[in-house]
């Protein structure tokens, strides 16, 4: 994955390749290649070797992504954590045993309480400085060590991607260099990328989706990389507008962010050519917005921690047909992707079923063999979402099996009522859970958070979205709530959620 920057160095030395936003600090690509090169000589000098797992718990910034080329150069795997979790990050130290951990300077306290915890760590690298019981990151790239020579084995892992653990504990993703870089490669052609563009993605680095959205494809492209770590709606988009982003990769809480900011403004930050969404489905009342009222494309993806890519990707155009919106996209070419049924034959076009893929995809899950065999069966990844394939090739979501919501006998997929409910007038996020129900089944329980100004009202709500859904929605509660749990990487936690109503009901 790092000849991808070796590559951009050849062809465009002094074209810049890597910008931290926050610090408006940049590396052309021949700066880069020096810095991985001095990162590597470092972590080699630390006895960091092929195979070695290297963990980073850090903001985004340029030592994070020099940590991770770094990493991949002397053929050792780098492990992300987002910083979010760490009252939990002795679980991840103990889930893959790193040799090293980096971190910045805030981070002393969970790192240092995990490495005694856990034990086996033999190196503490502080980003920012000394710190006792820790090597000085600055004093180790000044020396200038050698690195070794480049392992170049393409077969090795070079990346571990945790899950979000919305199903259970999170696991570590085991992503090879190949066929990721060829994943990248497919994801930039499909985006249409070029040399000339500047993508900027604010959301975490620890994220499988920055990799494979805003780091390989641009890098293989040879195109600018925009890391940023403290995003707003008013800072970000000035933010987009000082870089000149052409490409901005988002979930869909910074996306509705860059709608909101670019109507109080009246303008798009220039210049941008379209937008980017993953982590979780886009609502099409948000898509519609970005086509009718910013007339910019919002490319929407599908993907998971266990691909190093995605299961389905759509294009950088305007879609004009409304009935369109809540589709993704096809596959790209180096992978297949089918819907099976629960007998694990193809199902019918247009028919609901599992989303799964083949021909490139994780190596396994770390130190898990059985859950590696229960995803992989049949030579398949089984995605564990639902969703159908239309005669187009296009995939459309419908949501997590898990989440399903079995009503009086009727299985209602969440998404149906969520994007109900976000269509209405005053309505900023929805969520559908379900609470068990002593008679059998759930009770369909939909939470909604108001918009600035807005005054909602549940009974009103109720009656707007009965045409606009399959079901019958008599049992269907609907409540209020200022805000809504969500992830690191910008997903709605239902889990969190259920457990909170859950909790709720029973006091």
């Amino acid at each position: 994955m790092h000849h991808l920057i070796y590559r951009a160095a050849e062809r465009v030395p002094d074209a810049p390749a890597l910008n931290w936003v926050d610090r408006n600090m940049a590396l052309t690509a021949e700066q880069a290649v020096d810095g991985l090169e001095r990162m590597a000589g470092a972590l080699a000098h630390l006895g960091i070797a092929p195979g070695d797992r290297v963990l980073i718990f850090a903001h985004n910034g340029m030592d994070y992504l020099l940590a991770m080329l770094g990493t991949w150069r002397l053929g050792a795997i780098s492990a992300l954590v987002n910083v979010k979790y760490a009252d939990d990050l002795a679980y991840y130290v103990n889930d893959h045993r790193p040799k090293a951990i980096i971190y910045t300077h805030d981070m002393e306290g969970p790192v240092k309480a995990a490495a005694a915890t856990v034990g086996g760590v033999a190196h503490l690298v502080c980003m920012d400085g000394p710190q006792e019981g820790a090597h000085a990151l600055p004093e180790l790239l000044a020396a200038r060590f050698a690195p070794p020579v480049d392992p170049g084995d393409a077969t090795a892992i070079a990346h571990l991607s945790y899950t979000s653990g919305t199903t259970g504990k999170p696991k570590g993703a085991c992503l090879a260099h190949e066929p990721t870089v060829t994943a990248a490669r497919c994801i930039g052609e499909r985006l249409r990328i070029r040399a000339s563009d500047r993508s900027f993605g604010p959301t975490a680095l620890s994220s499988s989706y920055q990799l494979v959205a805003n780091l390989l494809p641009p890098m293989a492209a040879g195109a600018t990389v925009n890391v940023m770590g403290r995003w707003t709606q008013a800072t970000g988009w000035d933010a987009l507008e000082r870089a000149g982003a052409t490409v901005f990769v988002g979930n869909p809480v910074v996306l509705a962010e860059l709608l909101e900011e670019s109507q109080v403004r009246g303008r798009l930050p220039s210049p941008l050519r379209f937008g980017l969404s993953g982590g979780g489905p886009v609502p099409p009342t948000l898509r519609k917005a970005f086509r009718d009222t910013l007339k910019l494309p919002l490319v929407e993806s599908f993907g998971q921690s266990e691909i190093g890519g995605f299961f389905a990707l759509g294009f950088p155009e305007l879609e004009p047909d409304d009935g369109k919106l809540v589709r993704v996209g096809p596959g790209t070419p180096d992978k297949e992707v089918a819907i099976l049924t629960t007998s694990g034959t193809r199902a019918p076009i247009g028919t609901v079923g599992e989303i799964c893929l083949r021909g490139g995809f994780m190596a396994g899950y770390w130190g898990r063999p059985d859950k590696t065999a229960e995803a992989t069966r049949g030579g398949w990844l089984h995605s564990g979402d639902l969703g159908s394939i239309d005669a187009d090739g296009y995939v459309t979501m419908r949501g997590r099996l898990a989440e399903l919501v079995t009503v009086n006998g009727v299985d209602w997929f969440p998404r149906d009522v969520e994007e109900a409910l976000a269509a209405q007038p005053g309505v900023l996020l929805a969520a559908l859970i379900g609470l068990a129900n002593p008679a059998g089944g759930a009770t369909p329980i939909a939470f909604v958070t108001e918009r600035p100004g807005a005054s909602l009202d549940p009974t009103v709500l109720k009656a707007a979205i009965a045409p606009l859904v399959p079901y019958n929605i008599a049992p269907l509660v609907i409540r209020k709530v200022t805000s809504l749990p969500m992830t690191p990487t910008g997903k709605i936690a239902k889990a969190t959620l259920a457990a909170e109503a859950t909790a709720g009901e029973a006091s």
